[in-house]
């Protein structure tokens, strides 16, 4: 279980994110260390390992799906199981986050596709994404490169609201009515798991349009600070809306009386 810093006031102290992960010794990197410094307890389930998915979220403030190596589109067992209980958080209108894996089987769920570029092109390493007007109306800065580590995307699905968009892959993130969001790309990792997935991933820098890893490390110094920046607010915006709306309409009232003297 992560642990993450608690912040003072601890809000959330005793509610609880269920956070999914797809292999033994994935971690939720920033993501769960932002929550948890929020003060939410994280509720770490791995369905490939036989975890189960609880029937209700009435005890959860919400849930994570992350990614993993696998695809959406896989055949194993934990996977349509995993893909169909996302009828939960979307008819208790929980808010749901999909990260790569997760988005994607957001999309499966919601009646969409998802699979590779007919040319094999894929997206590893960091790459530009463009904030739709959609996204550009929400309180939010967002970044204009983004980690990617994937070789699928997905289609929009029917109703949803495209929030970001990229030349490879179109649909980079998007929401689907109030409370579930899915992102293609990975603000998560944390600078010890980005070494860990360049370590391990090196098999696939040969792939079309995949970069070398130390682009990767580079690229990281370069845009990472807004990345995550982008995150807090991202993740605050989708579990805590009230407090994060509340909190930049302070800011504003703020500006605009300063702005008048």
């Amino acid at each position: 279980m992560l642990h993450g810093p608690i912040s003072k006031d601890a809000s959330h102290k005793g509610k609880q994110i269920l956070i999914v992960l797809h292999q033994e010794h994935s971690s939720p990197g920033r993501v769960g260390q932002l929550l948890a410094a929020d003060g939410y307890h994280l509720d770490i389930r791995r369905p490939p390992l036989g975890d189960a998915l609880p029937a209700t979220l009435a005890d959860h403030e919400g849930v994570v799906i992350f990614g993993g190596p696998m695809s959406a589109n896989d055949p194993e067992e934990f996977v349509k199981r995993e893909t169909d209980w996302i009828s939960v958080p979307l008819r208790e209108e929980k808010p749901f986050l999909g990260i790569c894996l997760g988005a994607q089987m957001l999309v499966n769920h919601l009646g969409g596709k998802v699979g590779g570029r007919d040319d094999g092109h894929v997206e590893i390493g960091w790459y530009p994404i463009e904030a739709t007007d959609e996204a550009r109306a929400l309180p939010l800065d967002w970044p204009s490169m983004v980690y990617q580590f994937h070789r699928e995307g997905f289609s929009l699905p029917s109703g949803a609201k495209l929030l970001a968009t990229a030349e490879s892959y179109p649909n980079q993130a998007f929401r689907y009515g109030h409370n579930a969001w899915g992102i293609q790309f990975h603000a998560e990792l944390t600078r010890v798991m980005m070494h860990k997935w360049v370590v391990k991933g090196a098999h696939r820098f040969v792939l079309p349009g995949a970069q070398q890893g130390r682009d990767h490390l580079h690229g990281r110094m370069l845009w990472d600070l807004k990345l995550k920046a982008w995150l807090d607010g991202f993740l605050k915006l989708i579990f805590d809306r009230e407090a994060f709306e509340a909190s930049h309409a302070s800011v504003e009232t703020s500006r605009l009386s300063e702005f008048g003297k």
